[in-house]
């Protein structure tokens, strides 16, 4: 079995499912001849024809559009953002309808459409090209929130995000596209949405991450094992609905617990994640849940990308700053 890329598993999954569903159908800039501008569609246009792979205008807002429209009459259309800093002209499609056509309908309709976009940083692109909104969409009554960090999670994902009834944002952290290769079967099989997936097995500490930071926050768990400390490390993959049963289930093993994630600090996925677990684990922290974050501020060009993506010494230090808590203060 041949060994692939993240962007490779992508294609392998579009692939798979539009020769199972003659409904699908994959749209956006550039997808089709192009094959798209990290090549993700590489291909399908060619196997597929352009009836189903097609290419659209420069045009956000009627991308979306068009998918509920198509959703709405029994596609299930696979639509592309180039980047994500380009979808926010779809919002009012997206926020306004997508994530409640359901509701509208008194559940008559459902919405089944995927919107996927390349998110995040650490690729030396220019502005708008590294955004890391997750916590916008998850924000929102309606839509299921998806972020895959190795390519069998992509495969198994966005099969699963394909063939759920209702709008899914797919969001692939374009640093890992290409930073690995695993072997992944093209045997069709999704995973689960809504779970948590462990990464790594532990009993002093978890570590909770998404996208491309689970990289660094492995690299940390690894370097602390020859410390003597041994991380759990967990993958929510799913952000909305997040899978807080198997956080808990982790805390009541480890005690302590850091959140990492390359979004802006206010606001983002950790925040949440704390909450929850403050609301429903409260009586089983040893210290305060520490979050390793990127900044309040726009994601800087390419010279300072470095300093802005949480790297391994800073979760070392969250870590450590969480593992040093005792009695009430820090020894």
């Amino acid at each position: 079995m041949a060994q692939i890329t993240l962007v490779e598993a992508v294609t392998q999954a579009l692939a798979y499912e539009m020769h199972r569903d003659p409904r699908v159908v994959v749209f956006g800039e550039d997808v089709g001849a192009n094959g798209g501008v990290f090549r993700a569609t590489d291909g399908l246009q060619k196997t597929f024809g352009p009836e189903r792979v097609l290419d659209t205008p420069l045009a956000e807002n009627m991308i979306a559009g068009i998918a509920v429209g198509m959703a709405a009459q029994g596609l299930r259309p696979v639509a592309e953002f180039q980047f994500m800093g380009f979808i926010y002209p779809g919002l009012d499609q997206i926020l306004s309808h997508a994530a409640r056509f359901r509701n509208r309908t008194r559940g008559r309709l459902s919405c089944p459409v995927v919107y996927r976009a390349p998110y995040g940083g650490g690729i030396h692109a220019p502005e708008h090209h590294s955004e890391s909104f997750e916590a916008l969409f998850a924000h929102i009554p309606g839509l299921r929130v998806v972020v895959p960090s190795s390519p069998a999670r992509a495969y198994g994902l966005l099969l699963a995000a394909i063939r759920d009834p209702d709008p899914v944002i797919f969001l692939e952290p374009k640093r890992i596209y290409r930073a690995a290769t695993q072997e992944v079967p093209d045997d069709g099989e999704a995973l689960p949405l809504d779970r948590c997936f462990v990464l790594r097995e532990g009993s002093d500490i978890t570590l909770i991450s998404w996208g491309a930071s689970l990289k660094e926050t492995l690299q940390a768990a690894e370097q602390l094992a020859g410390e003597g400390v041994e991380a759990e490390v967990l993958d929510p993959a799913t952000l909305k609905p997040l899978d807080i049963h198997s956080i808990i289930d982790s805390l009541e093993k480890t005690r302590r617990c850091v959140v990492v994630h390359e979004a802006p600090r206010s606001g983002g996925l950790g925040a949440e994640i704390v909450a929850q677990i403050n609301e429903y684990a409260f009586d089983l922290l040893e210290a305060p849940v520490q979050r390793v974050t990127g900044y309040d501020t726009v994601m800087p060009y390419y010279q300072l990308e470095h300093v802005y993506l949480p790297d391994v010494e800073g979760i070392l230090a969250g870590i450590r700053a969480a593992l040093d808590y005792r009695d009430g203060g820090r020894q």
